[in-house]
């Protein structure tokens, strides 16, 4: 999987719990599956610890089943930052992928809500078609992971919002509307549509079906009594079929 793909995938999916009001550390494990067509791709496992005021997230993604025959894929993702009244904010993102012989490293550090150091290696090719990040399109912009993260009471509230990411290479924004009134678990769905703001290049035909064509549906759920919805399952138009990634696991530990 390219990481321009896996990029923008990641913005959908992805998340834990965030204790609410925590007296003390709580932890917590979700494993996803992903497949295409209905067949396994990669699995993700993600391992979340909790204070009042700061929170870490550990990820890992592998690829599984056929992706594994054309390119062994490898990924790990880790945050850290605090937990505020309006919900997490990170202070540090670093990824790593591994796929076949390519390797990216990238580190994004925010200061008062704002990017505001970014690290890549190898930095992404850039071309005359590139768009650029501006500086204003940072503002507000949190990592993949801390995005995910939606604090409300209100289940009908979850999906009327806009998530603003940035993976450090490109910067996206997730449109949530509602797709229907929450069941009786509290769990609600909602349509997304993927807009690609900067940091790629214009007229990649991946970037283009992701923001014109492909169907895309995010389902949240509440976690017990933290205040906190975190997606639970998603799938997402491609051009070579639709991928879908499921929460096979949440739980504390």
């Amino acid at each position: 999987m390219a990481r321009s793909l896996a990029s923008c995938l990641v913005l959908l999916v992805f998340a834990t719990t965030v204790p609410a009001a925590a007296a003390q550390q709580q932890s917590f494990s979700a494993d996803y599956s992903v497949t295409l067509l209905g067949l396994p791709i990669a699995k993700a496992r993600f391992d979340s610890t909790f204070t009042a005021d700061s929170f870490t997230i550990d990820g890992s993604l592998t690829s599984s089943g056929i992706a594994r025959i054309f390119d062994k894929t490898t990924g790990t993702t880790r945050v850290e930052g605090s937990i505020g009244r309006d919900g997490a904010f990170p202070r540090t993102f670093r990824s790593h992928y591994d796929s076949g012989r390519k390797k990216s490293r990238t580190t994004i550090r925010f200061a008062r809500g704002t990017v505001s150091s970014v690290e890549n290696k190898p930095e992404p090719k850039r071309g005359e078609t590139w768009i650029p990040v501006a500086e204003d399109h940072l503002r507000a912009a949190l990592d993949p992971l801390t995005s995910t993260l939606i604090r409300t009471s209100d289940p009908d509230a979850v999906c009327n919002r806009t998530i603003r990411a940035f993976d450090g290479e490109m910067r996206a924004d997730l449109q949530l509307s509602p797709r229907g009134p929450a069941d009786s678990n509290g769990r609600v769905t909602c349509d997304a549509r993927f807009v690609a703001v900067s940091g790629y290049r214009k007229g990649r035909k991946q970037i283009d079906f992701l923001q014109t064509r492909s169907r895309i549906a995010i389902t949240f759920a509440p976690l017990g009594k933290t205040g906190f919805f975190t997606p639970v399952d998603a799938s997402v138009g491609t051009q070579i079929g639709p991928v879908r990634i499921t929460a096979q696991r949440i739980e504390a530990r």
